[in-house]
């Protein structure tokens, strides 16, 4: 499933590619995709309505519109867009069509079906239940060492857990999650009340330099004119990750094995010498 830098990656093409275009005519092709609209309600809620931006919450891709509504969209696990010209035929798995300014359409595919839109009032956007119950943006004063601390002392999960629940860290998926917690030297096993305060602020500062290096990665892939997301997911041809799916092999710092073992239903990746 894509993380932070990755869907910002997303957001930040579909705004270059999109911004300023109208919808001329919207279609749900599956009705879960936007589970609490109908097709017809979906369609015109959208129809006639110009982008005026493409931005990010966490993981939520977010489309506002100069009707005061706005699309947000989860890509979950397969979701991407795709802008297509028009002798373009539509790609296998396209749950919604957008058809845009100048003969273009931006459809949503998604293999596995995962995938979430939802159109609200961009003004009441705040207090839209997925957008409310997000953590602080991990770049924003918001998310400080001081909040950070403060949220591991309440929760009695392990760490690992604690990094991928968004209501208290925003963005990190189980790559990410990986990557900090071996940068900060801290084991996935500890529970998350037990870190000390200096800790913390390790960890927080392992958080905003993993998902920075990410991001910057990301920068340096050659756009594709059509697909967007594609190729993307897991960023693991961009990085030489210091752990993530390196199971078995030596530890960069140490030189002992990496092991796996299993989180809430997730790999995760440490070494048990740097980390404790």
């Amino acid at each position: 499933m894509p993380e932070l830098p990755e869907v910002e990656q997303v957001a930040q093409k579909l705004d270059a590619m999109v911004k300023e275009l109208r919808i001329k005519q919207a279609w749900l092709l599956r009705d879960r995709l936007a589970p609490d609209t109908t097709p017809a309600e979906f369609s015109s809620k959208l129809t006639g309505a110009r982008i005026t931006i493409v931005h990010r919450r966490g993981k939520f891709v977010i489309f506002d519109l100069d009707n005061g509504n706005s699309l947000v969209t989860h890509l979950r696990m397969s979701g991407r867009f795709m802008l297509l010209g028009p002798d373009q035929p539509e790609a296998k798995f396209t749950h919604a069509v957008f058809e845009l300014d100048g003969d273009r359409r931006l459809i949503f595919q998604d293999q596995r079906h995962f995938g979430f839109m939802k159109v609200v009032a961009t003004d009441r956007l705040s207090e839209e239940p997925a957008i409310v119950k997000l953590a602080p943006e991990p770049f924003s004063n918001a998310f400080n060492v001081d909040y950070l601390y403060r949220t591991l002392r309440s929760s009695g999960k392990s760490l690992k857990e604690f990094l991928l629940d968004q209501s208290r860290v925003c963005g990190l998926g189980n790559i990410y999650a990986c990557e900090a917690m071996f940068l900060a030297r801290i084991s996935p096993l500890r529970r998350a009340k037990n870190l000390s305060r200096s800790r913390a602020a390790r960890l927080h500062e392992s958080i905003r330099t993993v998902l920075s290096e990410a991001m910057k990665s990301l920068e340096r892939v050659v756009p594709d004119p059509v697909v967007v997301g594609e190729g993307i997911y897991g960023s693991g041809s961009l990085t030489n990750w210091m752990v993530y799916d390196r199971e078995g092999e030596p530890c960069l710092d140490c030189g002992r094995p990496i092991r796996r073992i299993k989180q809430g239903g997730r790999s995760t990746y440490y070494c048990p010498t740097c980390q404790r």
